[in-house]
């Protein structure tokens, strides 16, 4: 059972990206790390989560399965309950600002194992170089989830936006067998395929196959619109503010904040598909952690001012509902700029589905890389130099289930994933500061061990914040991973066999 816990030393990780075989080519800098950041960061969650957590909600628990794990082991069968969450208000900026706060200590710990380890796979690789290889096929298989389940969303959501565009602006209306999922909530809808969410996946998967270049020139331009969208509104409707619907800034105090904080955490999610991009950067140790940092900065910055102006523009009281920012523009008249946030938002999605499917076939080809998948998984194209293989197989994967299915409910799984990742990144700065405290660094952690318990800290309180139902698909879903891994990638696995 020792082997099950034996890392892959990090010179060995370096060495088998720099295999002529395997290469990856290096053509990306700090600021296509950073759209690629924000293409992942920023969705169509601004537009909507801000209204959502400003308003707050009510919360019907109708089964023990649907309540939050923290609840069931502080009251026990009692969370089964009709609970109020009461609203930030106004200040759903500082939820944001919180977030951040609390997202940071994970940011750090990325940033520091990404300046020492600047090989594909993200968290999949730094636990193995920290923790062992069980722990490495574990967090990979969790990614696999994560990224997989997330785009299975945005796609259903992409491809309902997509249809309510064409239909109200341009007119054309896509037959409903063919618009969308066959099956939602359990029941058949009458849909024979939702075809729109496969094609944008196919459409994107050859973009990344063709080359990583011009995947991130098609991202970069994505997001200078998306972000373009989101500075329209936030000047174009500053001109309506009006300050009383800031008063009072805090109505539900402090609790209120933390509720906010805790709906607009999961916008965050996706900053560590920057380190996913390691073996593609022209110069790792420094650009990486300016990726994964400068993507932080940027998208509070921008959330932050979506929540002041969405505030100040409509009462906080009014902004539960679907679109927000969009209902707000058009009671005020301002139709032009509702066009615009209506393009980000589609914009957001599909930079989004980009950027997390770009993540996953680097996941999946680290991870075969290894032996713990097939060989096909990682082989390269000889003329793009791109992982072709696992990228076609990712943009089934996904694609296929998302034309069957109404897969948002899922969503959790997506979180849930997110948050594990975060606590063993965090755990490895721990353990390589005290293993191998000599070995360079491009940028070290602050006040470390704290800041990296901190972090570990703060993502375990969140996870007890999800579903019983949640922790139950999660543990089903990793009771599956180590049912193949012993089958065949302990079997197969290039460190057992040395």
């Amino acid at each position: 059972m020792s082997g099950l816990f034996h890392t892959k030393s990090i010179d060995a990780l370096l060495a088998a990206a720099e295999d002529p075989a395997r290469r990856l080519r290096r053509t990306l800098g700090p600021w296509s790390l950073t759209a690629l950041g924000i293409g992942a960061v920023i969705g169509s969650g601004i537009f909507i989560l801000t209204g959502t957590a400003a308003a707050g909600e009510t919360l019907s628990y109708d089964s023990l399965l649907h309540a939050p794990l923290l609840d069931i082991l502080m009251h026990g069968t009692g969370a089964v309950a009709t609970l109020g969450r009461p609203g930030a208000g106004p200040a759903i900026s500082l939820s944001f600002l919180l977030t951040a706060v609390a997202c940071a200590f994970a940011a750090l710990c990325y940033a520091e194992l990404a300046s020492m380890i600047p090989v594909a796979g993200s968290a999949y690789t730094y636990s193995y170089a920290t923790l062992g290889e069980l722990f490495a096929w574990i967090i990979g298989w969790d990614l696999i989830l994560e990224y997989a389940v997330s785009n299975m969303a945005v796609a259903v959501g992409f491809s309902a936006y997509l249809n309510d565009i064409l239909d109200n602006v341009f007119g054309i209306h896509l037959p409903k067998q063919l618009a969308g999922p066959m099956i939602a909530g359990g029941e058949l809808t009458g849909s024979w395929f939702n075809l729109p969410a496969l094609l944008v996946l196919l459409v994107l998967t050859v973009i990344l196959v063709h080359g990583v270049r011009e995947s991130a020139e098609t991202n970069n331009v994505m997001v200078l619109i998306k972000v373009g969208a989101i500075l329209l509104f936030v000047f174009g409707a500053a001109r309506a503010v009006n300050t009383a619907h800031w008063q009072p800034f805090m109505p539900n105090g402090f609790p209120g904040v933390l509720t906010g904080a805790a709906i607009v955490f999961f916008t965050y999610i996706g900053f560590d598909s920057v380190s996913t991009a390691a073996e593609e950067c022209r110069n790792p140790q420094r650009d990486l952690p300016i990726g994964i940092l400068a993507t932080l900065v940027i998208c509070t910055v921008l959330y932050v001012s979506v929540a002041l102006v969405l505030t100040g523009i409509a009462d906080w009281r009014t902004l539960g509902n679907a679109a927000p920012v969009a209902n707000a523009l058009k009671e005020l008249g301002y139709d032009g700029i509702r066009r615009w946030v209506s393009i980000g938002a589609v914009v957001g999605m599909v930079s989004s589905l980009l950027v997390f499917q770009y993540g996953q076939a680097r996941v999946w080809f680290a991870m075969s890389r290894d032996g713990l998948l097939p060989a096909a998984f990682s082989k390269v194209h000889p003329v793009h130099r791109t992982p072709h293989v696992s990228t076609w197989v990712a943009g089934l994967v996904v694609g296929l289930p998302a034309g069957i299915w109404d897969i948002g409910t899922f969503a959790d799984l997506s979180n849930i994933g997110t948050l594990f990742a975060f606590m063993l990144v965090s755990a490895g700065v721990i353990v390589l500061r005290r293993s191998q405290p000599e070995r360079p660094r491009g940028f070290r952690v602050p006040l470390s061990p704290w800041l990296p318990l901190l972090s570990i800290a703060c993502c375990l309180v969140l996870m007890l914040g999800l579903p019983l139902e949640t922790w139950l698909r999660f543990f089903v879903w990793l009771l599956i991973g180590l049912a193949i891994y012993f089958s065949f990638s302990r079997r197969h696995s290039k460190l057992a066999s040395h």
